[in-house]
Formats: C-alpha cells, structure tokens, sequence
C-alpha cells in the first residue's frame, strides 16, 4: 500500500511493482490529465483543492500560525502544478548535523540522483529572458555574477508544440508534445510538455500493474497483530471518499507493507492521528518536529506594461544565483493565466513584529496609493510579474503540534523551535526585489501575510518524520523506516531532514529511489528490469556543476 501519489508515492510505486509485489495508490486528490487542468487560476474548481468546498485542483493553501504552506494536490502530487526545476542541493545538505554521521549521504544518494534525472527527464534551460538578464545584471552589481546558473527542469523542450513518440524512454513511455514556452507550469501545463509523474513514474508503475484509486483519504493506520514487532504481519488501511459530508463510502484493506508518502503535512497529520488513536504508540516522540520550510520568502515585481514583452515566454522558472553562500534566488512566472495569485500578494514592507509590520504596511498603502492599485487592481498583474523565491540552507525550523478535538480527529498547528526558529523575514530578498523593482520602474511586493501578520511563505514544507539515528533523535531509520514497526516506510519531505536550500522534489526522488533499492523482491517473482537504468541519448542531464559558493 503506497499512501499519495507525488515524488515518494510514485517512486515507491513503480519500484515495488518492478519487484513483484502488488500494489495500491491511495491519492486523496483527484486525476488530472493534460486535457484535465485547470484553465486558468481562476478556474478555481479545477486549480483549487478545499475538497470539503468542492475544489479538487492542483494547488492547496495551509495557513498556520508561523508559515502559509502552498502545495500540490491530485494523482502525481505536486509534480502537476510545480515549477519543474531539479537541483542537486550544496554539500551543506548532505553534512547536516541531524544526519550527517549516519552515512556519505553525497556517495550514497549519487546514483539514485542519476536514475531520478533520467526518469524526471532534467534538461539544462538555454533560452534568456528578460527575468533572466535582469537577475544576472543584480549578481554582476552585487559581485556574484560567477553564481549565475540557467536552471536545470523536469520539461520536454524539443519539437515546441508537436507530438512526437516518446522521447525519454525507447518508446515504452507516452508520447510528449514540446514546450510552447507559455510559463504557465505551475497553473498546469496544458499541452503535456512538463516531465510530470504521470509520464514516467506513475505511467511506469501501471504497465506493471499498480493501481491508483484517487479521491480516496487515508483516515486510520493500523498494525495487524502477531508475533514480532507491529506491522510484522501487516497493516490495516481506512480510507474514505475525500472530502465528503455524508457516504463517505469507508473502507479497510489489508497490505504487507505500508509506504506512506502524503507529503510533510499530509503524512505527519496521518501518523499523528494514528497515535492519538492508539494505533502507533511506540512512534518517536519527536514526530512533528524538525518541520523545514526551506527557509523560504517569496516576493514579486510587476514591471510596467512597456517592460513585460516576452516576460512570460519562458517556463516557470530559468535562472538563479547564491548572493551567498546560504542563499539561493530564483525568478519564477505564472504565465497569462496566473492572475488570481495576486492576492497573495501586497506592497512590500520591512522587517517587525506582527505589530509593527501591520503598521508599516499601512503606512505602505497609505504613501503609495497608487503601487497599491497596481498590485491590487490593474489589468496584466500575470502578464506584468516576476516572482522572487528565496531558499535558504540554514539550520532553522517550526514544529508542527497535533491536536485533537470532540470528534477525535487530529489538527496540526505550528509552534517556533526555541533554539533556531524559522526566520520571518530574509533582508536579501527585500533587496532584491527593491532593487528589480527599483531597475524597472515597477512595484515591489511581499506575501500579503508576511507584511500583513510576519507570516512567511514556504511552497517546501519539509521535514516532521525525519531520519535520525535512534528514536530519541528522529522518526524514521537512514533507510526510511519507520522506528519501532516493521514494513512501515516514510517516503515523501517529510523525510528530509534539513533544508535542501533549492527546490527538494529531486532530492525526494533521490532518497525514495535509495529507500525501494533496499526492499526485496517479492519471494518467486521476477523482477522487472528497473525503469530508468540507463541513460538515454540527448535525453538524459545527469551532470550537475554545484554554484560557486557551495564548493
């Protein structure tokens, strides 16, 4: 049983089915093929998951008391609405204290980042844009010009707007149709160029026979008994129909083994309520904490109209650069059809507490009434904004606390780490976007509730059920099992057990990839050759020059 369907599900899900074994994907969000996806970000049925509201798209927003968490919804999880872009994380990932002594995480994980390009499909951006040049001309001003790298993504580029047989896997894959360069990756790529999971992993796990169910969720976990550890003769599995009110249609399965990778939120909300049950007591006590947000801040620039030709004519995202050496910048769009993601955002402001940053916003609004209206109200908001994302590799963190109500079913909320909290605000990233802002003649803005309530933006929620090497330190061994059961495995962020610094999804292939190379075979069968072993002529990107600062 593979619980969700993103980065960790689809991984383990092709390579149990290669090794014999029979499987089931349990995805709480809904199916969306290419002809499927949302039109636009005001389509909101199909781009907006609140499955209780009657939206089942792509893209799902979790405000909590310390962070707004944005993530991906849907068979494929956060593949069908991510920007794409694959990066093998600086040496500071690998070293992290947390797990850095367990194994020669770089060594280990080398191969399995290999198979995770091939099958992701990476390939190098080539093409500059007018976000790309104005980024550079920041890092040749700031004296980091030598940083400066085209991103790395997970995108068919070839043949722009023709299908073609496919090109990644001798054939046995779907065929693709070639990027039109319409930006829109992260409202859904409508013409089925993006190298997302059901073209690859998922496509691959079906040939070999796993199922996926979708719109089911995953409301109990529970080991089956008999000698030996829990879990050592199974697992029950409750699921429902998501999201419903009443015939909620639930039903138990049985399965030898349990993968559960429903991404950090979903998986830590599933095991914390599994313990408030009494179904895991032996979990480790340090579940929920260690929850990463990448250190993250996200911003924007909405340039003049006269300045926006070809701004959008691009993927997601195609450049960045280290302004030092814990700080990744990248540029991203939305494309045309992005316009309601502007009331995520408002004028920037600086640095306070949520007293005083209301305040300064306010005082924002109240100088600048105009910016105000550009930002809020003029037409081209999509067409006329760049995006700034900033990662940082820093150790800092939240916790997420379960708490339970009258129905007995588990909330999350957020609480700081005492000794390294995650950071409200990140000045490089306010001079950035004041500087592009400042180049442009546009408007600078911050994420509506950092200026409004200090509450910053991760589009990277890690972390909660991380590795460690013993109970006290995390909740999953250095081959992702989890400590005190038995064929129960944790592969999605959650895993992850410090903050990546760039975009993680190739870093959780990775690790997933380690993690199902140590399950055996199924007993008699005859595993399949493993999908993605071996490279693939003009397709395959596996080499990866770090940025200057992470040597």
């Amino acid at each position: 049983m593979v619980i969700g369907s993103g980065f960790g599900g689809s991984v383990s899900a092709l390579r149990l089915a290669e090794k014999g074994h029979s499987v089931l994907v349990l995805e709480q969000g809904s199916d969306r093929e290419d002809g499927k996806m949302p039109r636009s970000t005001f389509d909101l049925r199909r781009y907006f998951y609140a499955p209780k509201a009657g939206l089942r798209g792509i893209f799902r927003i979790t405000p909590f008391k310390d962070v707004l968490v944005v993530s991906g919804a849907g068979v494929g999880g956060g593949s069908l609405g991510y920007a794409m872009t694959l990066y093998v994380p600086p040496p500071a990932f690998f070293e992290d204290p947390q797990w850095g002594g367990l194994r020669d995480w770089r060594a280990e994980l080398a191969p399995h980042y290999e198979t995770a390009q091939r099958m992701l499909g990476v390939t190098d951006v080539v093409a500059d844009d007018p976000a790309d040049q104005l980024l550079l001309e920041y890092a040749r001003e700031t004296g980091v010009e030598a940083t400066y790298r085209k991103a790395r993504v997970g995108t068919y580029l070839d043949t722009p707007g023709e299908t073609v047989a496919d090109p990644y896997f001798g054939g046995e894959g779907p065929a693709r149709t070639g990027c039109t360069a319409c930006g829109r990756c992260m409202v859904g790529c409508p013409v089925g160029a993006k190298n997302s999971l059901p073209k690859n992993y998922l496509w691959f796990a079906r040939k070999r026979g796993a199922r996926i169910s979708a719109d089911r969720q995953v409301v109990a976990l529970r080991p089956i008994g008999g000698e030996g550890a829990a879990g050592s003769e199974g697992w029950e599995v409750v699921h429902e129909r998501t999201g419903a009110w009443l015939r909620k249609d639930r039903r138990t399965v049985r399965a030898r083994g349990v993968v559960v990778a429903g991404g950090a939120l979903g998986t830590n909300r599933l095991l914390a309520q599994a313990r408030a049950d009494g179904d895991l007591p032996a979990l480790s006590p340090r579940l929920g904490e260690l929850v990463r947000t990448n250190s993250e801040a996200v911003l924007a620039v909405t340039v003049p109209a006269d300045q926006a030709t070809r701004l959008q004519t691009r993927v997601a995202i195609t450049s960045s650069i280290y302004p030092d050496p814990h700080t990744h910048i990248e540029t991203v769009v939305y494309g045309r059809e992005g316009g309601a993601m502007r009331w995520m955002f408002t004028l920037l402001t600086g640095d306070g507490s949520r007293v005083t940053r209301p305040l300064k916003l306010l005082g924002q609004m109240l100088r600048h009434p105009r910016r105000l209206l550009d930002v809020a109200l003029k037409p081209g908001w999509a067409q006329r904004t760049i995006v700034v994302l900033v990662m940082q590799s820093l150790d800092n963190a939240i916790n997420l606390r379960a708490t339970t109500g009258r129905s007995g079913r588990v909330r999350l909320q957020t609480e700081q780490d005492p000794e390294k909290p995650n950071p409200s605000f990140i000045p490089v990233a306010n001079h950035v976007t004041e500087w592009m802002a400042q180049r442009t003649g546009g408007v600078a803005s911050s994420s509506i509730l950092e200026a409004a309530l200090s509450i910053p933006t991760t589009a990277h929620i890690l972390g909660g059920a991380a590795i460690g090497a013993t109970p006290d330190d995390g909740v999953v061994d250095a081959d992702q099992r989890v400590f005190g059961y038995s064929n129960l495995l944790v592969c999605d962020g959650s895993a992850v057990p410090a903050n990546v610094g760039v975009n993680p999804s190739l870093t959780i292939t990775a690790m997933t990839e380690r993690a199902m190379a140590a399950i055996p075979a199924k007993e008699g069968a005859t595993p399949a050759a493993p999908v993605g072993a071996r490279a693939v002529a003009g397709k395959t990107a596996t080499a990866n020059p770090e940025p200057l600062f992470a040597r």
